[in-house]
């Protein structure tokens, strides 16, 4: 995925410890290896917070993630850091326990888990690989990160209860911004605000009845012919279906599947082949076995044949009459146009606006949109639309799009006057992370906490 919007990434610095992410929450759930593997030294409690402790290894772990992940050197104080963020998350964990308005529902915790074993599965290889390398069963695993999930989601909805409360007004933006030293002001890169109107590259009706007709000998074949569901999905299936080679989809929630492909799973009974289906996501014929059931998760094996590739011819005829009419008709808007013809569902709610998939934000840095948007929008003036292009989205998918220009910014050094959202956006998260520094240190208060390891003991240890 890429990010098309950190103008501010490695600019501004703030105060951001107390700002747990993914990173925190995969460290402290993450297994311990089992004993006698490589093993050498003993762990030690780091802290005692509550009822609950801090193992030196959590932080270490966490802090290997981070230098990771930031691309940053080791530190004594980087693992000071980590250690206060560890101690932060139970302090809050802890006092969302005392509050009688947040909740964790059985189902909700039953869904993180098997989402966060899951990805374990995946990092070991297999389920078998996992158990043997922690010398526990799934089951097993499972179980001992029950309640310490359970205090991360706890901990996770009073945090952005507390952080959703704390807002900022345009006068502290400013004074925010006036604290930063004019030489330390960043040089920004080049910026676009883009919309879009977007066609995907369809197979022609032939193609299609050749993949449907070659998805029932498929299944044919299966169910009559003796043949294993397996073979079919290693000598048919399109090299980007899901799973292993042969089909395979292991402990899959129907939640996190495309609803069409969600729906024939869940009735189609264990050991049975489906019907062939049609995916739309995916663009092509499946049959799929289910092999077992528990609720709504499943294991289940798939074949998947895609029609032969689309030229995008249509599409790009399709996107040539919605901008003659943009162009011809000064009183037919961008914005209904690509509510009404973008297949981008994301993007055609708001208009056809472009926005960063992970941040939402509208200023897009030029250089990190691909080579596919910079040629399209380079001879663009703003308010201009472009030819129909082929596009490698901002999610990677390959569609074919038309795109106006609303606005470019050249590279300059940040000011309120052009770059105040993106201002007040660090300005709100300084003051929120300077707000919760204060807040946990007020729960310190209130909950015991026992540091166990300094940062003299740190470089004692590294010396050894």
């Amino acid at each position: 995925m890429r990010h098309v919007c950190r103008v501010f990434s490695s600019s501004f610095r703030y105060g951001g410890g107390i700002l747990l992410g993914a990173a925190l929450l995969l460290a402290s759930l993450s297994p311990a290896p089992a004993h006698g593997q490589n093993a050498q030294v003993v762990d030690r409690i780091a802290a005692v917070v509550g009822d609950e402790i801090v193992l030196k290894s959590e932080v270490d772990q966490l802090v290997r993630r981070q230098t990771r992940q930031q691309n940053v050197s080791y530190s004594n104080s980087l693992w000071m850091e980590a250690l206060r963020q560890l101690v932060d998350q139970k302090l809050l964990a802890e006092q969302a326990r005392r509050d009688t308005t947040i909740t964790v529902s059985d189902q909700q915790l039953s869904d993180q888990l098997d989402r966060r074993i899951s990805q374990y599965v995946e990092r070991a290889g297999s389920e078998e690989r996992l158990e043997q390398a922690y010398g526990k069963s799934i089951l097993e695993i499972k179980e001992q990160f029950r309640e310490d999930l359970r205090g991360q989601i706890l901990s996770q909805q009073l945090r952005r209860r507390r952080m959703q409360s704390i807002d900022i007004t345009p006068s502290e933006v400013r004074q925010w911004f006036e604290q930063i030293p004019q030489d330390s002001l960043p040089q920004l890169p080049k910026t676009v605000r883009l919309s879009h109107i977007v066609r995907y590259p369809k197979p022609t009706e032939a193609s299609r009845q050749q993949a449907k007709s070659l998805i029932t000998s498929v299944r044919d074949s299966i169910v009559n012919g003796g043949a294993s569901l397996e073979a079919m999905a290693r000598q048919f299936s399109a090299p980007d279906a899901a799973g292993t080679a042969s089909g395979a989809l292991t402990d899959v929630n129907l939640n996190d599947l495309v609803p069409e492909f969600a729906a024939v799973a869940s009735r189609t009974p264990v050991g049975q082949i489906s019907q062939p289906f049609y995916n739309e996501s995916q663009n092509g014929f499946h049959i799929l076995r289910i092999d077992a059931k528990d609720g709504s998760t499943v294991d289940l094996h798939h074949v998947l044949i895609k029609p032969n590739a689309p030229t995008g011819k249509r599409a790009k005829e399709y996107l040539s009459a919605v901008r003659d009419t943009l162009v011809n008709n000064e009183d037919v808007s961008f914005e209904r146009m690509a509510r009404r013809h973008s297949e981008e569902d994301r993007t055609a709610q708001n208009g056809g606006r472009v926005t960063d998939p992970e941040s939402g934000a509208r200023d897009l840095v030029l250089d990190a949109l691909g080579p596919s948007w910079t040629r399209t929008i380079r001879s663009l003036e703003a308010g201009d639309i472009s030819e129909p292009s082929r596009v490698q989205l901002l999610n990677d998918d390959e569609a074919y799009h038309i795109v106006r220009l609303d606005r470019r910014v050249p590279a300059h050094r940040a000011s309120l006057e052009t770059d105040y959202e993106q201002i007040r956006q660090r300005a709100l998260q300084d003051k929120r992370s300077r707000k919760m520094r204060e807040w946990t240190d007020q729960l310190r208060e209130k909950i015991y906490v026992d540091i166990r390891i300094t940062e003299s003991e740190l470089t004692a240890m590294r010396r050894r």
